[in-house]
């Protein structure tokens, strides 16, 4: 019953119909979150339940390297030292900074996001 579950909606209905019979669906709140991570990221789903746990996993990593990254270059930025010859006053208020680092982070994750969706995406074809 739970096999090529693509959205949200779908596991949603599948849930109702197995609960029409007296059953539910394993782990139907752990997969509908993965589901809408998924959805909200633009990565479709495998279709079943340990395809996307696999897939959410790797997502999750990807997303946790690319804010250790950041933050090891935001680390080292103010570590460095100053050198006076290149210094350059920043008019950047430090939560404007704030927000394009998150920005930064929010466009190299879902490129690099994408770039594992259509580098999987081949490989079915």
């Amino acid at each position: 019953m739970a096999d090529e579950i693509l959205t949200v909606e779908e596991l949603r209905k599948a849930q109702a119909a197995a609960q029409a019979q007296g059953t539910s669906i394993t782990n139907y709140n752990h997969w509908e979150q993965i589901l809408t991570d998924l959805e909200t990221a633009g990565i479709q789903s495998t279709g079943n339940y340990d395809g996307d746990v696999k897939l959410h996993s790797q997502m999750m990593e990807t997303i946790q390297k690319l804010l250790e990254t950041a933050q090891d270059a935001q680390m080292q930025q103010k570590n460095s030292p100053i050198n006076n010859e290149t210094v350059k006053v920043d008019k950047i208020s430090s939560n404007e900074r704030e927000q394009e680092l998150k920005a930064n982070v929010a466009n190299a994750t879902s490129s690099t996001i994408m770039a594992d969706y259509m580098k999987y995406y081949h490989l079915l074809d």
